[in-house]
């Protein structure tokens, strides 16, 4: 699932192609990925309305309207949001959910093969309680080692599934928890409530350094992400742990191990420098 660096850049992307644009037409193929709006009215919102902000929450995409409503989009394991300056291929039409025919004639396409992804319309009181149910963003300033310190502390769960945890914090997922812990040099199955204040500072950096990176490298691309301009990302390329079982550590040279014990997820460790 793409996660916070993969959304950052698809929403930094959209922004300056869909701010002030007004929608023309709407297209709804499918309704299995609406979330408490129906179809009558999300078309009836998003016709003739006005693209006022694209901005992120967690994983999130937050297409702020004209009229006030928001419309979330999070594009789960297959989903990809693009605009389009020209007319769709066969292959791209068939996996077209959501098509929007903007005032300048482009195409605003949410695009998902297996529709794992969700959207939702909210107004104003619906995503103030939505957004407050969800942890503090890291890469916020506001976000500093003390903080993690509160979000963690005294829990007996995991380093790692405490972290993945989007009540906990947001945008961390399974991908990034992994690099995280393995540049802190923390075992991810240790009890969250056990890290010292050395260890929090370490992780807080660690944490915030892997999502900038990803974020600079246009975030990671394994199969189905896309950015917002339909190009892969290439942080995929610095990965450390995450998808490198049985390979050697690019520190210490011991053999990487992936487990699945924790939250049934795949962790992936180097046993000797996360000791």
């Amino acid at each position: 699932m793409p996660e916070l660096p993969e959304v950052e850049t698809i929403v930094r992307e959209l922004a300056p192609r869909l701010r002030g644009r007004r929608i023309r037409t709407v297209t709804l193929r499918k309704t299995d990925i609406l979330r408490g709006v129906s179809k009558p009215r999300l078309l009836r919102v998003l016709t003739g309305n006005r693209f006022q902000s694209v901005a992120r929450r967690a994983k999130h995409a937050v297409f702020l309207l004209a009229s006030g409503e928001r419309m979330i989009v999070q594009p789960g394991m297959t989903g990809s949001m693009i605009v389009h300056s020209r007319a769709l291929s066969r292959d791209e039409s068939r996996y077209a959910v959501l098509t929007c025919v903007l005032d300048n004639r482009k195409l605003f396409v949410y695009r998902d093969v297996r529709r794992l992804g969700t959207i939702l319309l909210l107004d104003d009181t619906g995503w103030a309680r939505y957004s407050e149910a969800i942890g503090p963003e890291p890469l916020d300033a506001g976000f500093t080692p003390d903080v993690l310190a509160e979000r963690i502390g005294g829990l007996k769960a995991a380093i790692k599934k405490v972290i993945m945890d989007q009540k906990r914090l947001a945008g961390v997922g399974n991908i990034y928890a992994n690099e995280a812990l393995f540049n802190a040099r923390i075992d991810p199955s240790r009890p969250a409530g056990g890290l010292d204040p050395r260890e929090t500072k370490a992780l807080h950096a660690a944490i915030v350094d892997i999502l900038r990176r990803a974020i600079a490298s246009s975030g990671t691309t394994f199969r189905d992400y896309r950015t917002g301009t339909g190009e892969r990302g290439n942080f995929q390329l610095e990965l450390n742990v995450y998808g490198r079982g049985g390979e050697p550590c690019r520190n210490c040279g011991h053999r990487l191990a992936t487990t699945h014990a924790i939250d049934a997820r795949a962790t992936t460790v180097c046993a000797w420098c996360q000791r």
